[in-house]
């Protein structure tokens, strides 16, 4: 599958196709007219980063015009740092390796409590590795220092999670505890972050159905779930100080046949439209725009923007019967005016195409294997949907060199249990089956 993340008029794309590493293109090239004998139009890459080969995801801090890859086969999965200030000349920056395998992250420029760091420029990483909330300075790029970090019990796959608006709390999902037997329901867990060097776990929220949890977002006091086959989730924030507390507002459901832990339906979403849409990508539905009327039934002010995240690669599910009281999103009459900062790629099997018109931007969709073909993208918004790998453009851009990682030491694939450890040891992780090889 695919992750893509803009910046300044540019798409960065990455994939887990071995050897994809990471493509630019210039998004201001869908504003020019094209002849219609000349359809479908046909587009290459505009530079191309190959510092790295797959990458699970791609972090961008749009405040600061840096790239963080993450899931890539060098820093032991950890943060590939890379600027992209100009954008068509990316070039390599740092990495962050202390803690291995990062499946996601959130990278901003911290104004949050602690003091130590508050107003002083700081670029601060929460990053979510697989079995820890791992918060590292990013500053200097060659330098990075570990800050804090913090597990919690019962901890199956740390997946993603979210900064509140005060950034005194992340909200976290974890993929897998549902399925491990770890979680009779849904459950988001809350972590302290008012001391970024001794980051606390608060405690957790279990929610009404027993559907797997992917990608959060935060707007406000509003979490957005995207949980598999219970679909958007809406819950409003009433208290995390010690014991989490949230009421569920609204929800959405895209996959009604059922609410249980397996992986259909909903992946990701972006909430930060600003006319109040929220669009979510459906494994195999594709791109839902919505809308509600009533404010998620809490008043007519609506809560503050944050700044624009990143939403991942990396879906999840709604209630097929959730009450009467908890509203359903109507599907909105007009596609939102605004772009999100993520799209998901649209299936093909030959050479990068782009659509005519600035497609809708959605974030990404199920990870399917890649194919052995390139990229297409139609000519029309596409169904959003993982791709396969993509073939070297006739005229390519100049590449980016960067010096090779110390390769991972090799082991006995099979004796780990855990995907970090089998990662790090240069193994498979396969996920559907909880196996190294």
């Amino acid at each position: 599958w695919r992750d893509i993340k803009t910046y300044n008029d540019h798409a960065f794309i990455v994939s887990e196709a071995a050897g994809h590493g990471m493509q630019v293109f210039d998004l201001t090239q869908l504003l020019l007219p094209i002849d219609e004998n000349d359809m479908p139009k046909e587009f290459i890459e505009t530079a191309h980063y190959d510092g790295f080969g797959n990458a699970h995801n791609i972090v961008i801090n749009e405040d600061t015009g840096f790239a963080y890859a993450v899931g890539t086969s060098t820093y032991l999965g950890g943060l590939h740092i890379v600027n992209i200030q100009n954008p068509t000349v990316p070039v390599l920056a740092g990495g962050v390796s202390s803690d291995g395998y990062t499946h996601d992250a959130q990278c901003v420029v911290y104004d949050g409590p602690d003091l130590t760091y508050k107003g002083k420029g700081k670029e601060i990483c929460f990053n979510y590795n697989e079995d820890t909330l791992t918060i590292v300075d990013v500053t200097s790029k060659t330098s990075p220092v570990e800050l804090g970090r913090v597990g919690y019990s019962g901890a199956a796959y740390t997946h993603q999670g979210w900064l509140t608006d005060d950034g005194r709390h992340v909200i976290v999902n974890d993929e897998v505890d549902e399925s491990a037997r770890r979680a009779s329901n849904t459950k988001t867990h809350v972590f302290n972050v008012e001391n970024l060097n001794v980051p606390t776990y608060v405690g957790f929220h279990l929610g009404r159905t027993k559907a797997r949890d992917h990608n959060l977002y935060i707007k406000g006091n509003l979490v957005f779930e995207t949980n598999y086959q219970a679909g958007l989730q809406v819950l409003q924030i009433d208290d995390l100080t010690t014991t989490p507390s949230f009421t569920q507002v609204a929800h959405f459901d895209i996959y009604p046949d059922e609410n249980s832990n397996g992986y259909n339906g909903a992946w990701s979403n972006y909430p930060y439209f600003p006319s109040g849409s929220v669009i979510v990508s459906g494994i195999e539905q594709g791109l839902y725009v919505l809308r509600t009327s009533n404010n998620y039934g809490i008043g007519s002010s609506s809560p503050t923007q944050p700044p624009t995240p990143d939403p991942t690669n990396s879906p999840s599910k709604q209630p097929t019967d959730g009450p009467t009281d908890i509203p359903t999103i109507p599907f909105p009459t007009q596609s939102p005016t605004h772009n999100p900062t993520s799209s998901p790629a649209p299936p093909s099997n030959s050479p990068t195409k782009f659509p005519t018109s600035p497609p809708t931007p959605s974030p990404t969709g199920k990870p399917v294997p890649p194919t052995n073909s390139p990229t297409k993208f139609p000519t029309s918004p596409p169904t959003p949907s993982p791709t396969g790998k993509p073939v070297p453009p006739t005229n390519s851009p100049t590449k980016f060199p960067t010096s090779s990682p110390t390769p991972l030491p090799t082991s006995n694939c099979g004796v780990h249990r855990r995907s970090k450890a089998c990662k790090e040891a240069s193994c498979t992780w396969n996920r559907g089956v909880n196996s190294c090889s």
